[in-house]
């Protein structure tokens, strides 16, 4: 397991002076590269190699949102490894050890020169280790589309959204996600299924439906084929 200590600042909250959805996001996104650097598996290590784990998927689950300034410590760990896919497990807690949020993850290994999945190399794999999941209601992988959508108006990716690898950044989609919306939502579970890699320029097209409790918006391209969907259940009462 790999953990660090932060306190929640100013420019990670929203109006109600609380984290945002994605600042929780970020914290794990950054857990997770944090932790590969102490391996020396690192971004310049997958950048000479020209590999990289790519994220497939997220589950992220909020049980509640940390204020401004309250400490909180973000964990990571290894789950599993099987052929192509590697799982990683997440957790937030407060100053009390009380576990804020918590998230399960999906990640592919990819060659980034010929951009097709590859296996890992096995002393990639037993650097990471593998620990015992948490014990949660792990959600499919696969998101189920509805049938009826609402278009939102389209916008450019920007330089802003690109990450190291020179695509979109993960949290930048569930960001994207947010703002097609016309209400606020205090979210209780995201999901996120990746499809493919948008860049800077690239002309994403939301698609908004609302069903069965939850929402789904998909980020799409000119000819409907979406770059990322995510799912949305807000947390009633």
């Amino acid at each position: 397991m790999y953990s660090f200590d932060s306190r929640v600042r100013f420019s990670e909250v929203d109006h109600t002076k609380q984290i945002t959805l994605p600042g929780i996001i970020n914290y794990f996104q950054d857990c997770s590269t944090f932790h590969s650097e102490s391996l020396g598996l690192g971004v310049d290590y997958f950048a000479e190699h020209g590999r990289a784990w790519v994220l497939n998927a997220w589950q992220v689950i909020a049980k509640r949102y940390p204020k401004l300034g309250e400490e909180i410590t973000v964990s990571t760990w290894a789950t599993e490894f099987n052929g192509l896919y590697g799982l990683r497990n997440f957790r937030m807690t407060d100053g009390d050890g009380r576990t804020a949020a918590y998230a399960n993850s999906v990640w592919v290994y990819m060659d980034m020169v010929k951009g097709r999945p590859v296996r890992p190399l096995p002393e990639e794999i037993e650097a990471y280790g593998a620990e015992e999941p948490l014990d949660m209601e792990y959600a499919p992988r696969k998101i189920s589309l509805p049938e009826n959508w609402e278009e939102k108006e389209a916008f450019q990716v920007r330089k802003y959204h690109i990450d190291t690898n020179e695509h979109v950044n993960n949290c930048q989609y569930v960001q994207m996600a947010l703002e097609a919306l016309e209400e606020e939502l205090c979210v209780r579970q995201v999901r996120v299924e990746y499809r493919k890699s948008a860049v800077c320029k690239d002309i994403i097209r939301p698609r908004v439906a609302r069903e069965d409790g939850r929402i789904v918006v998909s980020l799409t391209d000119a000819q409907g084929k979406p770059y990322a969907v995510v799912e949305l259940e807000e947390n009633i009462g």
